[in-house]
This record gives structure tokens, C-alpha cells and sequence, in this order.
């Protein structure tokens, strides 16, 4: 009996369903966008319903006008330097602080193979930027603090002209005189460092950076991100475009918000497992306890299959059981 209990747990059925237990345990740390993709996009479908509508929010407050502060006749003293091209292009923005972050976050993905990890960082890296290109835009829009080159968007041609309260009664062009009220915070700042600061802490996390070990050379891939931004911010004094409190500010925003942003979706980067997404662990969680419970119930299949093969082999061989009990009982 030992011999056919040995072999029908063995058998190819219940190999066949213990192999599949290990196969599923192997794989249980890929999450590919094949595999888990789809899933992923569905349970976080009104997070990007919610980014839509940051777009539109952002749209609207582009379009409309900001408010026009007094500005008198010794104020343009601080107003009155040159307009200049700017360093840093406005339609370039997008491209180091989306495009270039989610580049990272694909040679990540190359090499690691978790779509949580990918999904969760560009998705919080686009919650940091429009969160913060609304907070800005909405901010300039009600201070409407003009900008250090007002004076020249004002008056194009030097002359000069305010009405009876003091008021500068501009004559350049409209477009000018709506982005001449559009200092405070600046725009490229923020931006920057909403999209750069959240890379700087995602490559943190990623490279281990506060393990405790005193690999200085750690920081200064995370600073890189940081000082990028920083030139970002210097360029805008240096072009006349911002007061360096705008900078500040911009500045400050930016990086809260990426803070923030990245908070919501991975563990601080001193964090042991501050190297991924809090979903992820989650999904491992969830495939451990699949498994163990998919090789408990492979166990329990194995008992019933050899409780039928021993019922069968006492259908088979009864007299033969009967005739060894009633020898061990002295009855022949």
C-alpha cells in the first residue's frame, strides 16, 4: 500500500498540478504590460479622467485674462528692463520635463518588466506637472504682478502715458500687455522642477541613494534632475522675464507638489522598499498568498486520490486482507 500511495502521488495529473504551483511562484514578480496592463489602466481609470480635466482647467486659465494691476509712473523704475528671447523656449518645457522623465522610466521598465512601476511613475509624474501648471497659471492669473520688462511691453515706442489716478494706459500689443502680468510664479520654474524634482526623487528611490552605506556619488544623480531645474530658474532672471521671488516660488511649488505627487504612489526613497510602487508589493502579496493556497489545494487533491486507490486495492484484494486478519487473530 505504501508503494501505491508513493506512486499515485507521483503520478503525471498531480505532477502536472505541482509544477504549475512552481511556475506560477517563479513568474510571481512579472507584471508586464501584456500581462497586467490592461488591469492596471482599469483600476486607475478616473485617475486619468481626473488628468483630462486638469488639461481642461489648464486650458481655460491660458486663455483668459489675468488681472491688471496698478502700475504708476515710479514703479516702472524696477519695470524697464529689455525684452529679451527667452534661454530656455517655452514649447522646449514639456519636452526635459515630460518626455524626458518618461524616457527614464522606460529604460526602468527594460529592465525590470513592471508596468506597475511604469504605470504608477508617469502617472504621477503627470499629476505633478498639471497639478502644478494649474496652481501657477490660476496664482498668476489673480496676482497679476507685471513682469521686470513691462515697461518696454507697455510702451513699445518709450513714450509714455498714464491717465488721472496714475495708471499706465498701455498701447503695445495685447498679447504683450497679457503676458506682461504674468510674473508671479513663474511657469518655467515650476514646471521644471515639477517634472525634474519628481525624476530626482523617483531616481532616489530607484538607486538606492539613502541605504546608509556612503555612496556619495548616489546624490549626485539625484542632484542632476535638481540642478538642471535650477539653471532653468536662473535663465528666467537672467532674461528679464521673472523677479528672482518668482523664481522662489515657482521653484518651491514645483518640488512640493512632485513631493507630494510621488508620496501618493511609492514609498519614501529612505524607504527599505522605497525602490518600488506600493502597488506592486501589494501585487506580490496578493500572488504569495494565491500560491500558497493553489499548493494547499494541490495537497488536499493528493488525499482523496489515495484514499480511491486504496478503496480499489481493497476491492481487488479483499479475501486476501481478510485471510492475514484472521491469521494475526490465531482463526487458521
Amino acid at each position: 500500500m505504501a508503494w501505491s500511495n508513493m506512486f499515485s502521488y507521483f503520478s503525471f495529473p498531480n505532477f502536472y498540478r505541482i509544477f504549475q504551483g512552481r511556475v506560477r511562484s517563479a513568474e510571481m514578480g512579472t507584471h508586464t504590460i501584456k500581462s497586467h496592463g490592461t488591469k492596471v489602466a482599469r483600476d486607475h481609470m478616473l485617475d486619468w479622467l481626473i488628468l483630462l480635466l486638469l488639461v481642461l482647467i489648464e486650458v481655460i486659465l491660458y486663455v483668459i485674462h489675468p488681472f491688471y494691476r496698478f502700475v504708476g509712473r515710479d514703479m516702472m523704475t524696477d519695470l524697464k528692463y529689455p525684452v529679451k528671447e527667452n534661454t530656455v523656449p517655452a514649447w522646449s518645457v514639456p519636452m526635459y520635463t515630460v518626455f524626458l522623465p518618461i524616457a527614464v522610466f522606460l529604460l526602468f521598465y527594460t529592465r525590470r518588466k513592471d508596468v506597475y512601476d511604469l504605470h504608477h511613475s508617469i502617472l504621477g509624474l503627470l499629476f505633478s506637472v498639471l497639478i502644478t501648471a494649474v496652481i501657477t497659471d490660476a496664482i498668476k492669473n489673480a496676482v497679476g504682478r507685471p513682469r521686470p520688462d513691462f515697461f518696454w511691453r507697455c510702451f513699445p515706442d518709450g513714450n509714455e502715458l498714464y491717465n488721472r489716478w496714475g495708471n499706465a494706459v498701455c498701447h503695445g500689443r495685447e498679447s504683450d500687455i497679457r503676458e506682461g502680468h504674468k510674473s508671479f510664479p513663474s511657469g518655467h520654474t515650476s514646471w521644471s522642477f515639477a517634472g525634474l524634482g519628481f525624476l530626482s526623487i523617483y531616481l532616489s528611490g530607484k538607486i538606492k541613494a539613502f541605504d546608509q552605506k556612503g555612496h556619495v556619488a548616489k546624490l549626485c544623480i539625484v542632484f542632476f534632475p535638481l540642478l538642471m531645474a535650477s539653471l532653468v530658474g536662473i535663465s528666467r532672471v537672467d532674461d528679464y522675464g521673472h523677479h528672482w521671488q518668482d523664481v522662489f516660488a515657482g521653484g518651491l511649488l514645483g518640488l512640493v507638489v512632485a513631493t507630494f505627487c510621488y508620496a501618493q504612489l511609492f514609498p519614501p526613497p529612505y524607504n527599505d522598499e522605497g525602490w518600488g510602487p506600493y502597488e506592486y508589493f501589494r501585487a506580490m502579496e496578493e500572488s504569495r498568498s494565491n500560491t500558497n493556497s493553489g499548493e494547499s489545494v494541490n495537497e488536499l487533491d493528493v488525499q482523496p486520490m489515495s484514499l480511491a486507490v486504496v478503496s480499489q486495492q481493497v476491492r481487488k484484494h479483499g479475501n486476501e486482507f481478510a485471510a492475514l486478519e484472521d491469521l494475526e487473530s490465531g482463526r487458521r
